[in-house]
């Protein structure tokens, strides 16, 4: 049975959806560093195996990945992103799924880009997650993974006009390096900036590429055949 914390979260999503696409779906068009980090992921996992936009949302990182030439694929807890993403993204695979609790192959995803995707995991849950990630990744299998800098927990009981109950958390740098590092990634670059005016809510952002141990795709493509 779904624990009552992700039944709330789940039902919080699904009615703030429609409001997310007219919110947040065209935010990388303002997003020039988002853009550049997602281009990396894909140039290094091209290839290799399909990247999983987890915690899609209406699938703008998806989208944007597709058109990198790239396979990629959406998952998201809420069936009210998934349905909102399938009518916008016509060609791409998206499912509903809990990071929590991954169903997919071992060894089956060549990426993954997880963009906001990890602030509603408690910290004494983290370590745990990000583990299932290593399960479903490739050897040498990259994660990029995007959050807000901090410490504090911010909760909302409306958004958009709509009735929720949702924690966003916030993390030091330091500290997810540490979760990633327990789960076994090896930790290949932080990166730090401030938010876009306008864009976006007004936290400082950072980005951590993370790698599964294992032949790294780009050194495998790098090899005489």
């Amino acid at each position: 049975m779904e624990p009552e914390e992700t039944t709330t979260l789940r039902v919080s999503y699904d009615r703030v959806a429609k409001h997310y696409v007219e919110q947040i779906f065209n935010e990388l068009e303002h997003k020039p560093l988002d853009r550049a980090l997602l281009d990396r992921l894909a140039d290094d996992v091209r290839g290799s195996g399909p990247i999983c936009d987890l915690g899609c949302g209406p699938g703008q990182v998806a989208r944007y990945l597709s058109t990198r030439g790239v396979d990629v694929f959406g998952i998201d807890l809420s069936s009210g992103m998934v349905e909102q993403a399938r009518q916008l993204n016509p060609g791409i695979d998206f499912r509903q799924g809990n990071m929590m609790s991954l169903e997919d192959e071992p060894e089956s995803w060549g990426g993954v880009a997880a963009f906001y995707s990890i602030i509603h995991i408690p910290r004494d849950e983290m370590v745990d997650a990000l583990r299932g990630l290593m399960r479903v990744l490739r050897p040498g299998g990259l994660l990029l993974v995007a959050f807000h800098l901090g410490q504090e927990t911010i909760h909302r009981d409306e958004w958009w006009g709509e009735e929720v109950s949702i924690d966003f958390l916030m993390f030091e740098a330091d500290e997810l390096d540490g979760y990633l590092k327990a789960a076994g990634f090896e930790v290949e670059e932080t990166i730090e900036r401030d938010a876009y005016p306008d864009v976006e809510y007004p936290s400082r952002r950072a980005y951590i590429f993370a790698r599964k141990p294992g032949s790294s795709s780009a050194a495998s493509k790098q090899m005489p055949i």
